[in-house]
């Protein structure tokens, strides 16, 4: 007699074409393979011995970055388990700015070991329980590590230090060079309250040529095109800014004039004319010495504005125009009329220059007035220039975290270690099946140093248990020695390697978050994609029947 074997409903109750996983076998271990496979990308780009990914978007762009938000961005990952990765570690970089590989690969870790708890019979309830444990246990012992407070955040060389770490991760052998250029502009750009700091107000213009060692900051705001009519520089300029176009203005109404001889021409045209030079000289008498537009110059226009001494800058950028009056406090006008005096803006400076064979338009404030800086980056490709922008970008972010949270954490792997042998204490006490979740959380967070010794070279395992040895005997700041061929600890916080104390927060909630929602699914029913049928290649023939 035949055994009879219940089939599932789903197949005839959803569409044709639907795909269904479900249970452990089919679902978790599936979820968890996609997941490990999308932290092992970028895992081996974690840290100062990093390796850059080259990187070909659906728009045919390069990339080469070691920047891990850049990689997630522009692999524009498809399996939906992945994708709850990629959402911690963006709302990572949304929050914080910096740490998004360490989300990605700590989410990793703790599902590698979650597939071997399950394997040993746990179920995902069990597994969740203990992560969330950990996870609060962890983010509570977090601030008796911190080993370092930054006191002044318009201290250069406090600042420089306390940005070397991050600078480090992204451009080791620059970072002193690199922390000096971010720390001047942050400084520069920070408000006396300090906790509105904006991170646009630090921008980059990136000009090809020399070194990145040649790269220079400048107070103010840079513009790669040059001035469009003769004026080339102004000292003490008042600034008016136009929206539209600086031309003569249209009628709205279309008429026909009907002209007999030269004379009713010349006095014609004459008339627009004069129309045109009396707006131009009403800017003149307002104060005006350097006219911005943010469409063009009319011919007749340039002619008269040069006439009367007056520099034109064109720029197209509508973002670009607006942070311009917000740095030198003009207003935006709509159409060519005479500014009030509100409506102007004022800068020490606005000169054409040369950097490298580009030319371009400066327009610079005093130290006083200047919250808005641009640092000048010099590099030998495009790319090698956007991977500098990056860490940049990644600095202001850890400077903006400074003002508003100035605890630091020691770096090198040592907050990983401090925390992994506390928690696996904090493990053991636990009376039920908690405990092993909890060790195994404690156990991924060796993933970081573990991580940083592969990269640079060095035997990992050997690494993570001479880090324990350091820390069993108090040594809590120690972390490993990434310039030593042989595994060696150092104190990281007099070597000052240290991480920000809110992107270690913030990276072992997300992905702690990140991996307990993994483990949550038990089903995966993907729908039919919509769309028709898909339309021939070329050559085929196509089958009317």
């Amino acid at each position: 007699m035949a055994l009879h074997v219940p089939q599932s409903q789903m197949a005839g109750m959803m569409k044709k074409g639907t795909q269904h996983h479900e249970g452990v076998e089919e679902a978790v271990y599936r979820n968890i393979q996609a997941c490990k496979d999308i932290a092992k990308i970028t895992q081996t780009s974690f840290g100062p011995n990093g390796m850059n990914k080259m990187i070909i978007n659906h728009l045919d762009r390069l990339f080469v970055t070691n920047d891990a938000a850049t990689i997630i961005r522009e692999l524009e990952v498809e399996h939906p388990a992945a994708k709850l990765l990629v959402l911690a570690s963006q709302q990572q970089e949304h929050e914080v700015g910096d740490g998004t590989n360490f989300v990605l690969m700590f989410a990793g870790a703790l599902l590698g070991k979650a597939e071997g708890l399950l394997r040993m019979g746990l179920s995902p309830a069990e597994i969740l329980g203990g992560y969330e444990k950990a996870c609060d246990k962890a983010l509570e012992l977090l601030p008796d590590i911190v080993c370092y407070t930054a006191k002044n955040v318009r201290d250069q060389t406090e600042m420089e230090m306390c940005l070397k770490s991050c600078l480090a991760s992204k451009q080791y052998g620059y970072e002193d060079f690199l922390g000096k250029l971010v720390a001047t502009a942050c400084i520069e750009a920070v408000p006396e309250d300090r906790v509105d700091f904006n991170v646009d107000n630090v921008r980059c213009a990136k000009i090809q040529g020399m070194g990145v060692l040649s790269s220079t900051i400048t107070k103010g705001m840079i513009f790669r095109r040059e001035a469009a009519g003769e004026v080339t520089k102004i000292q003490k300029a008042v600034v008016v800014v136009y929206s539209g176009p600086v031309d003569m203005v249209q009628t709205e109404t279309k008429g026909t004039v009907l002209i007999k001889t030269a004379e009713e021409l010349k006095s014609f045209s004459k008339g627009e004319e004069d129309m045109l030079e009396s707006q131009i000289v009403a800017m003149k008498t307002a104060g005006a010495n350097v006219v911005v537009t943010g469409s063009k110059f009319g011919e007749m226009a340039e002619h008269f504005l040069n006439k009367h001494g007056m520099m034109m800058v064109k720029i197209l950028s509508k973002h670009e125009l607006r942070r311009l009056c917000k740095t030198i406090g003009a207003t935006p006008l709509p159409r060519m009329t005479a500014p009030a005096a509100t409506e102007l803006g004022h800068c020490d400076e606005v000169a054409v220059e040369e950097v490298g064979d580009v030319r371009i338009t400066a327009f610079r404030q005093d130290a006083e007035k200047a919250h808005l800086s641009t640092i000048i980056i010099r590099g030998s490709t495009n790319n090698s220039m956007d991977d500098i922008q990056r860490a940049v970008d990644d600095g202001t972010n850890v400077f903006k975290q400074i003002t508003r949270d100035p605890r630091f954490l020691p770096g090198a792997g040592a907050a990983e270690i401090a925390l992994a042998s506390q928690l696996t204490e904090y493990g053991l006490a636990q009376p039920g099946l908690d405990q092993y979740a909890i060790q195994a959380f404690a156990e991924a967070l060796e993933c970081v140093p573990h991580t940083l010794a592969a990269n640079a070279g060095i035997k990992a395992k050997d690494v993570v248990a001479t880090l324990y040895a350091a820390h069993a005997k108090g040594e809590k700041n120690a972390g490993f020695d990434n310039t030593a061929e042989v595994p060696a600890v150092v104190d990281t916080a007099s070597k000052g390697i240290m991480d920000n104390f809110s992107t270690k927060f913030w990276g072992l909630r997300f992905a702690t978050n990140a991996a307990n929602t993994v483990l949550r699914v038990d089903q995966i029913i993907m729908a039919k994609k919509a769309g028709g049928p898909k339309a021939p290649k070329q050559g085929e023939e196509m089958d009317f029947e």
